[in-house]
């Protein structure tokens, strides 16, 4: 009987820190063996030729999530999940999003019962937090950290969504206290609905012009804030979906300054601008997101930050919402920019748009790109032990990628529900011909091997940037000792 359920022979090895050739041998779903050379197993592939890349990890998407307008994303656990991998990606970390008035745990349990029964990879789950009660704070919040959901989101914008600077601070020193990390959309909520309101009031209500109201400024200034709230007392913080040049330069200066504050970016920010959205009728509506796309110069910033480390972590933040009634035009050809569901699709796209405009144009080495979207998520969230690597212990979450093979994106071949991608017609290089998660060959020769079902939940630990002890500030360790209880 062969000693191994699986072989991968004859591959260039890609971790995050180094590249090796040789093989790699899986039992029971985890990397048993890596040497120069194996002995074939049960089933045996050869990748001469090919790159062995961890599988990708995307860790912001939205998957069967009603939106806090009412709007459902088009792809549940199922479509989201299948596209996914074949886009290379093994692992996602969607959102389990509560509205307000909603309990936490129960928001967590429905969600299982969305996934369980249609996810074909593995997947966390994030929590959206925007009720930060007492009851949320001091006691579901807490539980479900100690249970494996170990990140969530808070928002500085959308009026049924945002948490004010007062309460922001207790959702803080909450994650601080027990070990998670917050997930910021960092968005200044007036500015943005200052300005959409007076443009609305003199006619312009044309896609192109949700660019205009979500101002580059609401942007840098809601990050600025945010970030001095988490340096006041001393809590890690994640900037996710970052487009702005103003946004960049501030996350690198506070991280200059020993902030620790980190950063996300998106596919949309490095090869869309505002000029996609301003498209004939409603089309615009396609590329609009928030924040938007931005013009050369913030694109040109965003790839830099890919490369110097500013970002440690590349998402696709899939908001999968139709061109129809049911997202984009929810009110048919009298939508506004205000009224349509804001996000663009990306999830299986996210991998190989990277890998032929990074690696492939020389803007990323192979290792930055395993970093970027596979091995940093791992360690952001809590759960390197046994994602984000190929390596002895780890699973075997694995793409094989054929760096020679073209492809012009068409939305008839992607396998998400939206029915169109804002990349259509672009032509990539690269693209991952097989992908395995716990050792299951999930997709190959252009087609998926894997059930409904088959994908498994992954409780989380405490994330990377947390296991640092915290530092707060000066000031705040004066007041924390007028407010510690007497002996």
């Amino acid at each position: 009987m062969p000693e191994f359920d699986l072989t991968i022979r004859n591959g260039s090895i890609v971790n995050a820190a180094d590249t090796t050739r040789g093989d790699i041998g899986v039992r029971a779903g985890k990397i048993v063996a890596v040497a120069d050379k194996l002995p074939a197993g049960t089933r045996d592939l050869d990748a001469s030729g090919r790159y062995v890349l961890p599988g990708g990890i995307d860790s912001h998407c939205h998957v069967e999530q009603l939106s806090a307008s009412g709007m459902m994303t088009a792809d549940d656990f199922y479509s989201a999940t299948v596209s996914a991998a074949f886009g290379g990606t093994t692992t996602i970390i969607p959102f389990a999003a509560q509205h307000r008035g909603m309990s936490l745990p129960k928001v967590v349990a429905d969600y299982h019962a969305c996934a369980g029964p249609k996810a074909v990879i593995d997947y966390g789950f994030h929590l959206i937090v925007s009720d930060p009660t007492e009851q949320a704070l001091k006691h579901d919040l807490p539980d479900l950290i100690r249970k494996g959901y170990s990140s969530f989101k808070v928002y500085m914008t959308y009026d049924k969504l945002k948490i004010d600077d007062y309460a922001m601070l207790d959702v803080l020193d909450t994650a601080g206290r027990e070990g998670a990390l917050v997930m910021v959309h960092a968005e200044n909520n007036d500015i943005i609905k200052w300005v959409a309101q007076r443009l609305l009031a003199n006619g312009h209500g044309a896609p192109k012009f949700h660019a205009v109201a979500h101002d580059p400024l609401a942007e840098s200034e809601a990050t600025n804030r945010m970030i001095s709230l988490s340096r006041l007392v001393d809590v890690p913080i994640l900037i996710v979906h970052v487009s702005g040049i103003e946004a960049v330069k501030t996350i690198r200066a506070a991280q200059t300054l020993g902030a620790r504050v980190f950063g996300e970016t998106c596919p949309q920010y490095l090869f869309l601008t505002a000029a996609d959205i301003d498209k004939p009728g409603l089309e615009g509506a396609k590329f609009c997101c928030s924040p938007p796309p931005r013009d050369a110069a913030s694109q040109e910033a965003v790839w830099e930050g890919l490369a110097n480390g500013t970002f440690q972590v590349y998402s696709s933040d899939h908001a999968p919402y139709r061109y129809d009634e049911t997202g984009k035009l929810p009110k048919g050809d009298k939508t506004t920019f205000k009224d349509m569901a804001n996000g663009v699709p990306g999830l299986e796209l996210r991998l190989p748009l990277l890998f032929s405009e990074g690696v492939g144009k020389g803007r990323l080495t192979m290792n930055q790109f395993v970093a970027l979207t596979s091995t940093n998520h791992a360690r952001m969230y809590g759960f390197a032990d046994r994602k984000g690597s190929v390596a002895v212990g780890q699973d075997a979450d694995i793409a094989i990628w054929d760096a020679e093979k073209r492809t012009t994106i068409r939305a008839e071949d992607i396998h998400d529900n939206v029915g169109y991608t804002p990349y259509e017609g672009r032509t990539i290089q690269g693209w991952p011909t097989t992908v395995i998660n716990r050792g299951r060959v999930v997709v190959a020769d252009g087609k998926l091997h894997a059930e409904r079902g088959s994908g498994q939940f992954i409780p989380r630990g405490m994330p990377g940037p947390l296991t640092t002890p915290r530092k707060p500030s000066e000031a705040m360790r004066l007041f924390q000792s007028f407010i510690q209880p007497k002996p």
